[in-house]
């Protein structure tokens, strides 16, 4: 991983890493959504950095301790197998949505604090999550925003619910799989502008909803 490449991805937990079980305290009941692993080792291989950026509310309401989130956090690095530490930064929001918060998303407080910590180019970096909450996370700090349809929303559910510009995945692998398409273009086409407007791969190749259009203004505006 090229540390200094400035890219990074603010990944949520539940819904996208691993499946939603609402409050989840107990490290034996992680779920991995299929293909993560191989996602997570072939984004790094991009150079990118890797940012968990979780809500926990359960904390907030009394139904488990933050050293409970912390052993689910463990226990879902070891099982997704790859080289520690895996993510560079961590935050988890352990305040229900009533209650004031500095982190807790939709806030950006913890992207803009890691841009500036870690030199973060914001055209390099995505939130990636399955929540209005994550989507407006990303927008709200300048940054590009994804959503996948592996949590709260499925993808043709998210259809009526994403803002202009944000793409819709089927999950982190697929969304990954655009990252490494796109490098690989701008790595070989001598004029990636154009090759991007005549090649890009029709709406329905990536999802239903998003337009071509709006992917390529995102890829363009988040190149490597």
């Amino acid at each position: 991983m090229n540390v200094g490449s400035g890219k990074a991805l603010f990944l949520d937990r539940d819904g996208t890493l691993i499946f939603d079980k609402d409050y989840l305290a107990d490290p034996a009941e992680i779920d991995l959504v299929p293909g993560v692993a191989n996602a997570l080792r072939r984004a790094r291989t991009l150079g990118y950095q890797f940012f968990l950026f979780t809500n926990q509310s359960g904390i907030g309401r009394g139904y488990h301790t933050l050293a409970d989130a912390e052993a689910v956090n463990v226990r879902m690095e070891e099982m997704l197998g790859l080289p520690a530490p895996l993510f560079t930064g961590i935050c988890i929001a352990p305040e229900i949505p009533s209650q004031p918060s500095r982190y807790r998303k939709p806030s950006p407080r913890l992207i803009l604090e890691s841009i500036t910590r870690f030199s973060l180019d914001p055209q390099k970096c995505w939130m990636v999550g399955d929540r209005e909450s994550d989507m407006n996370a990303g927008l709200s700090a300048g940054i590009c925003s994804a959503v996948v349809g592996t949590g709260k929303y499925t993808v043709s559910e998210w259809r009526s619910r994403t803002k202009p510009g944000v793409p819709v995945f089927a999950d982190l692998a697929e969304f990954v799989a655009t990252l490494d398409w796109v490098c690989q273009q701008l790595a070989t086409c001598h004029s990636a502008v154009v090759y991007l407007i005549r090649h890009m791969p029709k709406p329905a190749e990536v999802n239903a909803q998003t337009s071509r259009s709006q992917i390529l203004s995102q890829v363009l505006k988040c190149r490597p």
